[in-house]
Formats: C-alpha cells, sequence, structure tokens
C-alpha cells in the first residue's frame, strides 16, 4: 500500500513553465541564449579538435582544457535545448524520469567543471613552484586518474540527491516556475519536507565548492610568493601570464554560481522570482561561452595553432 500510495505520489511528467511574469518576452530572451549556446558549442568543440590533434598542445595544462571544454558541453547542452524549446515552441512538458536524468547531468557537471578548475590551480602552481619537475609530476597516467576522481566524486555526492528528490510526494500539481529541472526548484512542487534536500545541498556545495575555493586558494597563495620571490620582471610577468585565462575561467564560473547560490538560500523572498531563474540560465551559460573565447585570446599555443590550420585553409584554396 505504501508503495501504491508513493506511485500515485509520483506524476508521469512535469511543466517547465520558463520564465513567470516574462512569457511575452520568451521568445526575445531566446535569442541571447541561443547566441550564447551557439558559441559555446562552436568554441568548444574547437577546443576540443586543437588539442585531439595537434601535438604541441598535448601537454597536462591543454588536457585539463579538454576536460573543462568537456564539461562545459555538457553542462550547457543539458538544459539550453530545453530551454529554447520553452521559448520556442511552447514544449513545455517533460516527463518525470527525464528531469531527473536532466538535474543528474547538470549538477553533475556543474560539480565536475569546479573540480576541474581546482585540477587546473594545482597544474599551474607545479608550473610555476616546480618548473623542472612537471613533466614528472603531471604524468599522463596522474591526469587520468585526477579527472576520473573528479567525475566520480561529483557522480557520488548528486546520486543521493537525486534519490532524495525522487522519493519525494508530489501533490502540489507538476508545474515548476524555471526553464529546467534544477533540484530545489522540482522539490518545491512536493508536498513532503524538503529541509533534507536543503541541507544535503548545502553539504554538496561545501564538500564540493568550498573544498574546491580552498585548494585553488592555496594554490595560488604558493604561486603568488613564487613569482613574487623572481627577480627579473619580465620573468615575473611571463609566470603570471601564464595564470592570466585561468583566473578568468574562475570568475566567470564561480561569480555567477555564487550570486545563484544567494540568491537563491537568502534573496528568495525580496526578489523576483523571474531574475533568479535568469541568473541561474546564465550561471550555466557564460562559463561554456567565454571559457573557449578566453583561452583562445589569452593562450598564444593556441592562437598559433588557430592561425596555423586558417593558414593552411587558405593556402589550399589557393593552389
Amino acid at each position: 500500500m505504501l508503495l501504491l500510495n508513493q506511485t500515485e505520489m509520483t506524476p508521469a511528467s512535469l511543466i517547465l513553465n520558463g520564465i513567470p511574469g516574462l512569457e511575452d518576452m520568451h521568445v526575445w530572451i531566446s535569442f541571447p541564449f541561443c547566441s550564447m549556446y551557439a558559441v559555446a558549442v562552436v568554441g568548444n568543440c574547437g577546443l576540443l579538435y586543437l588539442i585531439f590533434f595537434e601535438a604541441s598542445l598535448h601537454r597536462s595544462m591543454y588536457y585539463f582544457l579538454a576536460m573543462l571544454s568537456f564539461t562545459d558541453l555538457v553542462m550547457c547542452t543539458a538544459s539550453i535545448p530545453k530551454t529554447l524549446c520553452i521559448f520556442w515552441f511552447y514544449l513545455k512538458e517533460i516527463s518525470f524520469t527525464d528531469c531527473l536524468v536532466q538535474m543528474f547531468f547538470i549538477h553533475t557537471f556543474t560539480g565536475m567543471e569546479s573540480g576541474v578548475l581546482m585540477l587546473m590551480a594545482l597544474d599551474r602552481y607545479v608550473a610555476i613552484c616546480y618548473p623542472l619537475r612537471y613533466s614528472t609530476i603531471l604524468t599522463n597516467p596522474v591526469i587520468a586518474k585526477a579527472g576520473l576522481a573528479t567525475f566520480l566524486r561529483a557522480v557520488v555526492l548528486i546520486i543521493p540527491l537525486i534519490f532524495i528528490t525522487k522519493q519525494l510526494p508530489y501533490c502540489r500539481g507538476n508545474i515548476i516556475n524555471h526553464t529546467y529541472c534544477d533540484q530545489l526548484s522540482v522539490a518545491k512542487v512536493s508536498c513532503g519536507n524538503i529541509k533534507v534536500n536543503i541541507v544535503y545541498g548545502l553539504m554538496i556545495a561545501l564538500l564540493i565548492g568550498g573544498f574546491d575555493i580552498l585548494c585553488i586558494t592555496l594554490s595560488y597563495t604558493m604561486i603568488l610568493r613564487a613569482v613574487v620571490s623572481l627577480s627579473s620582471a619580465d620573468a615575473r610577468q611571463k609566470a603570471f601570464s601564464t595564470c592570466t585565462a585561468h583566473i578568468c575561467a574562475i570568475v566567470f564560473s564561480y561569480g555567477p554560481a555564487f550570486f545563484c547560490f544567494f540568491l537563491n538560500r537568502f534573496g528568495g523572498n525580496t526578489i523576483h522570482p523571474s531574475c533568479l531563474i535568469i541568473v541561474a540560465n546564465i550561471y550555466l551559460l557564460l562559463p561554456p561561452t567565454m571559457n573557449p573565447v578566453v583561452y583562445g585570446v589569452k593562450t598564444k599555443q593556441i592562437r598559433d595553432c588557430v592561425v596555423r590550420i586558417l593558414s593552411g585553409s587558405k593556402d589550399e584554396k589557393h593552389s
């Protein structure tokens, strides 16, 4: 009987309502979303292509960048196509199972992105503080194990959250005022006690985000100490320049994440829900859009590869 009641309280499908209060502007809002998504797909696929085929980019720094690009692709693709379907075609319905799958991919790969940024900070620390041992410390097996550990950490922490959300009784309808299945938005449709969801969500944020930010802070503290101790101004500038792109990636990733986190926890009663939803979408779109642009502009090796490929294609056309 308990199983029957639980089954009856689990909806077959949910309705993603988009951005409440801005329904008339959905088509206009879709244009920047679609443009950013297109840039994210083209930019990250381009980076993955370069890193895979260019032998000069077969180094640990670029392997971690490939992990970041793949993570960004999955993270935005898990949410934005469905969001555009809501805006353009009013396809708001999503099965409960598909909603949970979307939730899993979004939260897992946002957690993995944080972990990859932490690994990239450690990579810069080793490169600047132990340059002679760089290639012996960060070998390909070490990089693969670090990437796998980062992925498994996110999976192990997110799967219980999915099961907790699945077990909630849903008797307040099936309309979610959001563009994708965020775990807190889905849990709010439930008529059960969601304190476990809130507490566990905070715990995940501390275990993943808190730990990674601590490691990044320690890494850059040691990097700063090592760079300041260099006698040559040119050497200091060169060392700092190798970190510029990564620092930008940290800002683009953690900036919207913190903003979204604090708005959801502490500003929910004073800020209009449409603002929260727009910020949540920017949180998933901004890093995938900007990371390939920043690394393409700031990294000389990537610029050289792009110029060489474009020059080669132009030569072929002329010949």
